[in-house]
Formats: structure tokens, sequence, C-alpha cells
């Protein structure tokens, strides 16, 4: 019985030991250095499917690491900067650049801030040039009712003290 626990308990302890060893790390640089620096200027145009605010570059999660391999692939294959691009966007969409191109399906992307900057000026240019309502002088009736109304609330305060 004590050996049976004991087989099993060294094999556990290598199983885990197996899982626990990495597999080839995804984000190995490549040999040769001019090939490493293209690829990590790539890394900063491309932005994270899971972090949505950082580039690849700087992006800890997994699909990142997927992806920087997936640049350095290519790059090894000869692709040129715009395949890489394009096949990025392939998989991922317009959104995988920080800087969508511009066209149709874009074209909020690019001119949605200008249109909403320009329609809040119209608002308050509007506004502005509405006409100012003026208010007509008091008659003396209503000034001696107001001078009145002064008078006794005056009193009503220092009777209060």
């Amino acid at each position: 019985m004590k050996q049976l626990f004991v087989a099993t308990a060294l094999t556990v302890m290598l199983a885990t030991s197996a899982m626990a060893e990495p597999a080839a790390a995804p984000d190995a640089a490549l040999a040769d250095p001019v090939a490493e620096a293209r690829a990590r200027e790539l890394f900063v145009d491309i932005r994270c499917v899971v972090c949505q605010h950082e580039s690849i570059a700087d992006s800890p999660a997994a699909i990142a690491a997927d992806m920087r391999k997936l640049v350095r692939e290519q790059i090894v294959n000869g692709k040129t900067d715009v395949e890489i691009r394009q096949d990025l966007v392939r998989r991922y969409g317009d959104y995988v650049l920080f800087t969508p191109p511009f066209r149709w399906g874009t074209l909020i992307l690019w001119l949605g801030p200008l249109a909403l900057v320009l329609g809040a000026g119209l608002v308050f240019w509007t506004r502005s040039r509405r006409r100012k309502e003026i208010t007509a002088p008091l008659d003396p009736r209503e000034e001696a009712e107001l001078a009145e109304w002064i008078r006794s609330a005056g009193k009503s305060d220092k009777q209060d003290i």
C-alpha cells in the first residue's frame, strides 16, 4: 500500500513538473537584429485585441504574445510591413491598428470627433445669438411697493435679532 502511494505521488509530481515546463517561448527574439527592430516597430502600431488600450509590445495578454509571434514569423517569411498589417486587419478587423485606414467603413473614426466639436460649437453659437429678453423697468407704483416691502422686511429682521 505504501509503495502504491509513493508511486502515485511520484507520478503526480512528474506530471505537474512536465506541465510547468514552458513550451518554446513565443517572444523569442529574431536572430537578425534588423528584422527584430522592424518587428518591434510593428508591435507599437498594432493594438492588443484583449487590452484594447495597449500595443502588443506592452501587453501581457497571451493573444498579444501570439500576435508578436505571428508578426515575427511573417517577417522571417519575407512579408512586407503592409502585407503584415493587411493580414492582421483581415484576421481582427480595422480596430487592430492604432491608425486605421481612411475609407468608408472607418469614416466615423476619423471624422466623428470633428463632427462632435463642430456640432457643440454650433449649439453654443446659436444659443449666444438668441435675443436676450429685455426686462421692462418698474413703473412708479411698483417701485413704491418694492420699497415698502424692503422696509417691512428690514423691520422684521431687526425684530428677530
